[in-house]
């Protein structure tokens, strides 16, 4: 019998483990895209570009791992630094480092057999990681009810669409742990529970564990944290208070709960240092952040560009979790209501399925209050729901009582394949939606720009890109997918003005409005300016005046001048001192300047809009312009064309309408030769047809000489700016 059961559990693993490996290996044929254009987004290895930006971010820490020891790329003072983000200074190095150490374990074994490079190895991981966590599920839930609810919550977690997205070949990131180390922790602490002494004190010991590998593994680890922390104040206040607990249990429940913290915090502070336990103490300020939308003031908040911090519509929620999770969670509560009211036999006989269930509805709870801070936190809820739906399974399965046995058997199964075809059938759906935002021409740029340039070349693009650039190029950025470094919002030192300051989101406002502007001056200066000095030019300048509009001003009328004209205008136009002025000028003008190359694509075309939003940020308001921006795909038939955002006209005649409206001006763009006439005097638009790239851009006529206009949409050189490299869309930009 015990061979038979062992049997059945092994089967069970290997089919999760299956389930969950074989959705994603198909995610591999890229099969959104078409057979020609496949070839475009695949690496030199045949594989998939990565379909997310930060797990270039990931390969990059991990290359450093394995070639010096630790994640960062210098140690200045005992403390790493990353130089390659945020440049200059760079940043000190916080984050989590365990997928670095598991990438880099993996490839060192691996290699021993084979030559594998470490991007090959960084794309798989993912894919063996993900099943893990249906593994556990199982496992978990196995403790607590019958194999049908213990698989069925095993084959949920494998196949929840957000986690599926987040952890398939090519999306080497985080997320693949955040369901895997949740389940432990949960496991483990509600097993010590039900267990003897001895066996309730490893218990207790092994879940603070997994909750210190948890906090290694991601940032947002002190939610979990939380949650546990008020459930165990909250059943021990009220078991005291009501007497549904007797005094052994809440003296168990007392013992376990603060052997756990105390263990957790102790683990964490010890082999992770102070800051993670200072953000820990903090971290509910970064949700009240993330929720308010204030994140990044006085600077134009570029975090609602980020999709994954915005809160998700009820659609995105259902979409995320699949359309089963949500509904039967909701039914199970119901069910396991009923079932507490009639006082059933396998609820009512021990607290352990009762305590978990309770716990479980609690962590729900939380984990739509933690959705106030994006979509990325979808997975706090996951958790707890596929809990509550393998516990609901099992009583199910458990309270049937039909006399013929193969329906017994039967049903379950049906019952299991009906509640997790629905999330297939989303996953099935969103292999089309796995399009890797790389391709051919931004990886040969990557490459042109780490051969071609000095070593000390700070490269400036969009901060989409800013991850891919850093790793590949080689180069420092001033710009990454990091932002601000919002996880530090909470921990920045008030002791020193640097530090306090920055890392923030400021950046965005002065790459957008060296865009923004018509004035090339004005545009090198402020790349010149953020290449060289960083941040510390707007924070000299603000110690002196604390008068962010009038800084931004100050910095607007000085970077497009020479030194003397500069600072004429500072000492007389705004009363700084002599010393104070050269202190300025030592950041906007200095003598030595640090070169830097501008990485413009077509894929910024898509976010003019917020360019020009952000470009022409009023810090009076508060509030940046409301742009007329338009974009669109042309179709060229002959000397007809069409675009898909109404561009219509005849090249033969000239005549070119948006919306059957003429513009003040129509710039077109074929193999590099730019032609400009102008047509209505009084209408308020430009449209720019870039035939080489079959791409319309309707805008402004206040902008129809921006550098946005002329750099990135007609990619023609100008007088202080030229190409030293092109790819197609891909344009590499030097100063002259």
């Amino acid at each position: 019998m015990l061979k038979k059961e062992t049997a059945l559990t092994l089967l069970i693993i290997f089919i999760i483990f299956m389930i969950g490996f074989l959705v994603r290996l198909e995610s591999t044929q890229l099969s959104g895209i078409s057979e020609d254009k496949k070839s475009f987004y695949q690496d030199q290895y045949g594989l998939p570009y990565f379909y997310d930006m930060d797990s270039y971010y990931n390969y990059r820490l991990t290359k450093n791992y394995i070639e010096h020891g630790y994640l960062g790329d210098e140690l200045i003072n005992g403390t790493e630094y990353d130089l390659h983000s945020y440049y200059p200074p760079g940043v000190p190095m916080d984050y989590p480092p365990l997928i670095a150490y598991l990438a880099a374990t993996i490839y060192n074994i691996l290699n021993i057999f084979a030559k594998i490079p470490l991007l090959v190895i960084c794309f798989w991981t993912p894919i063996f990681i993900a099943p893990l966590a249906g593994i556990v599920a199982y496992l978990f839930l196995r403790r607590f009810t019958n194999n049908y609810g213990a698989a069925t919550a095993g084959i949920l977690t494998v196949i929840v669409p957000f986690y599926f997205m987040r952890t398939v070949p090519g999306w080497f990131d985080t997320d693949m742990f955040n369901l895997i180390f949740p389940f432990l922790i949960v496991w483990c602490f509600f097993e010590a529970l039900n267990s003897d002494r001895k066996a309730g004190i490893l218990l207790t010991l092994a879940s603070a564990f997994f909750m210190f590998l948890f906090s290694a593994a991601w940032n947002g680890w002190q939610y979990l944290f939380y949650v546990m922390l008020i459930f165990c104040i909250l059943l021990i206040t009220f078991g005291k208070i009501t007497g549904q607990l007797n005094r052994q249990a809440l003296k168990k429940i007392s013992y376990s709960s603060l052997l756990f913290f105390i263990t957790s915090l102790g683990l964490i502070w010890s082999l992770t240092g102070f800051q993670n336990i200072l953000k820990l103490i903090l971290s509910p300020f970064e949700l009240v952040l993330l929720g308010g939308g204030s994140l990044g003031y006085p600077w134009p908040n570029v975090y609602i560009l980020v999709s994954e911090l915005q809160i998700p519509s009820f659609g995105s929620i259902m979409g995320g979790l699949g359309p089963s999770l949500l509904i039967l969670a909701i039914i199970s509560i119901i069910f396991f209501m009923i079932l507490l009211i009639r006082k059933n036999k396998t609820i009512t006989k021990t607290n352990k399925i009762k305590l978990l269930y309770m716990f479980s509805i609690f962590w729900a709870l939380c984990g739509f209050l933690s959705l106030l801070g994006g979509i990325r936190f979808i997975l706090l809820l996951a958790a707890p729901l596929i809990i509550l739906i393998g516990i609901f399974v099992g009583l199910i399965v458990d309270n049937l009582s039909l006399k013929n046995h193969r329906l017994n058997r039967l049903i379950p199964i049906l019952m299991i394949v009906c509640i997790v075809l629905p999330s297939l059938v989303v996953v099935n759906d969103n292999y089309n939606n796995l399009n890797p935002r790389m391709n051919d021409d931004i990886w040969e740029t990557g490459i042109w720009v780490h051969n071609h340039t000095d070593n000390n070349t700070v490269v400036i693009s969009s901060w989409v890109y800013g991850h891919f650039f850093a790793a590949i190029t080689d180069r420092p950025v001033v710009f990454d997918g990091r932002l601000g470094y919002i996880e530090n919002i909470p921990i920045k030192s008030s002791e020193n003005i640097y530090l306090n300051s920055s890392p923030n989101v400021s950046r965005e406002y002065w790459i957008d409005r060296a865009f923004y502007t018509n004035n090339e001056s004005l545009s090198r200066g402020i790349f010149s300016m953020l290449a060289t000095s960083g941040d510390m030019a707007y924070l000299t300048l603000n110690k002196y005046n604390n008068n962010s509009s009038e800084d931004v001003e100050i910095l607007n009328f000085i970077l497009g001048v020479d030194n003397k004209t500069a600072e004429y205008i500072l000492e007389n136009k705004y009363n700084l001192t002599p010393e104070q002025a050269s202190n300025v000028l030592e950041y906007t003008h200095p003598n030595n300047t640090t070169p830097f190359v501008v990485i413009t694509m077509n894929e910024m075309i898509y976010g003019g809009y917020w360019i020009f939003k952000f470009g022409g940020w009023d810090f009076n308001t508060d509030k940046g312009l409301n742009p007329l921006y338009s974009y669109g795909n042309l179709k060229i038939d002959n000397y007809t064309i069409k675009s898909d955002d109404g561009v219509v006209g005849d090249l033969k005649s000239n005549v070119i309408v948006w919306n059957n409206v003429t513009p003040y001006c129509v710039i077109k763009v074929q193999n590099g030769v730019v032609e400009k006439y102008y047509e209505n005097e009084s209408s308020n638009f430009c449209i720019i047809l870039q035939m080489d790239d079959n791409l319309s851009v309707v805008l402004d006529r206040d902008f129809e000489n921006s550098m946005f206009a002329r750099m990135i949409v007609e990619k023609n050189e100008t007088s202080l700016f030229r190409p030293l490299y092109r790819k197609n869309g891909v344009v590499v930009w030097g100063s002259t």
